[in-house]
C-alpha cells in the first residue's frame, strides 16, 4: 500500500495512506495527538493515581515510534522505570523514519539520539534504551496476543474503526482487558459509539473525556480491581 510523508497542523510529520484516507497521525498535529491522549491522559493519569515505582505499557500500532519516544523522556522526568512493548504488523521503513524526522519536532536536545536507538533495537527482544526505559518490539497481528494481567497501561493506536472495524471489536477489547492488570487503563483517540460500547461489553468501565485538537472526545478505559 502507497505511504506518502506529509507535515501536519503542528508542524511534525506523519504517514498518510491515500488508498485508505488515513493518517497513522492526526492532520491537525501527530506530536500534539501523542502528548494529549497517551502522555497526559494515559500515562499522567496512571502514574498520578498509583504512584508505582514502574510501569509495564503496551503500544497496539508501534508505528513511527513517536509514542515510545515521547513515553521515554517522560519516564526520566517523573522519574519511572517503564518496560514499554511496542505490537506492529507492518514496521515503517528507515527510509520513511528519516523522512518524519520526528527528533526535530520535538524540544529534548538528545531526541535524534534516542530515536535512533529505538528503531535500531532488534525486534523480539528486550532492549535497554536508559536505566528508566526498556523496550520490546514484536512483530506480530493484534490478534496473535496472548498476555494476561500483564500490563499497567495500553496506548491503543490501531488505525481507524472506518478503514479497520476488525481491529475495534469486542474480541480485541476482550484480549486488552485479559492483558491488563486490575486497575489497568487503555487509552485511544477514538470516541465511536460502536468503540466505547465494545469496550464496556468486554468489562471495561469507558469514560469520553476531551480529545486532542481536531477531536473533540477520546476515551479512557479501566479494568476495576476485583473487590
Amino acid at each position: 500500500m502507497k505511504r506518502e510523508i506529509i507535515k501536519t497542523a503542528d508542524g511534525s510529520a506523519t504517514i498518510y495512506l491515500p488508498e485508505w484516507n488515513e493518517h497513522y497521525h492526526s492532520k491537525h498535529g501527530a506530536v500534539q495527538e501523542a502528548l494529549h491522549v497517551f502522555i497526559r491522559t494515559g500515562l499522567f493519569y496512571y502514574q498520578e493515581k498509583n504512584h508505582p515505582e514502574d510501569i509495564s505499557i503496551l503500544e497496539i500500532g508501534f508505528g513511527t515510534g513517536l509514542n515510545a519516544l515521547l513515553t521515554f523522556f517522560e519516564a526520566e522526568r517523573i522519574p519511572v522505570k517503564i518496560a514499554y512493548t511496542g505490537i506492529e504488523a507492518y514496521p515503517v521503513s528507515n527510509e520513511e523514519l528519516q523522512a518524519l524526522d520526528y527528533a526535530a519536532a520535538i524540544t529534548e536536545d538528545n531526541a535524534s539520539e534516542v530515536f535512533k536507538k529505538i528503531h535500531k533495537a532488534d525486534w523480539e527482544k528486550s532492549s535497554v534504551i536508559s536505566p528508566f526505559f526498556d523496550l520490546k518490539k514484536e512483530k506480530k497481528f493484534f490478534s496473535e496476543i496472548a498476555a494476561t494481567s500483564t500490563y499497567d497501561l495500553i496506548y491503543f493506536d490501531a488505525f481507524g474503526p472506518r478503514v479497520q472495524p476488525d481491529l475495534w471489536s469486542e474480541e480485541v477489547f476482550e484480549n486488552m482487558y485479559s492483558a491488563l492488570k486490575p486497575g489497568g487503563v487503555l487509552v485511544t483517540y477514538s470516541a465511536k459509539g460502536s468503540v466505547r460500547r465494545a469496550m464496556q461489553a468486554a468489562g471495561f468501565e469507558v469514560e469520553r473525556l476531551p480529545g486532542p485538537p481536531g477531536k473533540r472526545e477520546m476515551l479512557r478505559a479501566t479494568k476495576l480491581k476485583q473487590v
